[in-house]
């Protein structure tokens, strides 16, 4: 299994991106999707996160920012970010719990960068 995320980029305060993650591969299902992000200097934290039945949890800087979705049909997940700031800047990572076989395990994205001037 494999996961592609894309859709960072360069924004200014207050703008807006949506991020999007997709899986390929062969013979497997997704549990909960998630999006953690790494600023320079410190640790990786989830943003948010999504569960296979739609239930969602997000770190309290991003609420009523940010809003993740999912589209199971596509084994895809989104972040829509909205209203960003300076400090929203981080390369964006997505994680996906993945039962392949009798194997259950966690997959990630490449990481995309999102940085957010001011």
């Amino acid at each position: 299994v494999q996961l592609q995320a894309s859709g960072g980029g360069l924004v200014q305060a207050g703008g807006s991106l949506r991020l999007s993650c997709a899986a390929s591969g062969s013979r497997f299902s997704i549990n909960t999707m998630g999006w953690y992000r790494q600023a320079p200097g410190k640790q990786r934290e989830l943003v948010a996160s999504i569960t296979l039945g739609g239930s969602t949890n997000y770190t309290e800087s991003v609420k009523g920012r940010f809003t993740i979705s999912r589209d199971n049909a596509k084994n895809t997940v989104y972040l829509q970010m909205n209203s960003l700031k300076p400090e929203d800047t981080a390369v964006y990572y997505c994680t996906m719990k993945v039962l392949s076989g009798f194997t259950l395990g966690d997959y990630w994205g490449q990481g995309t960068l999102v940085t957010v001037s001011s």
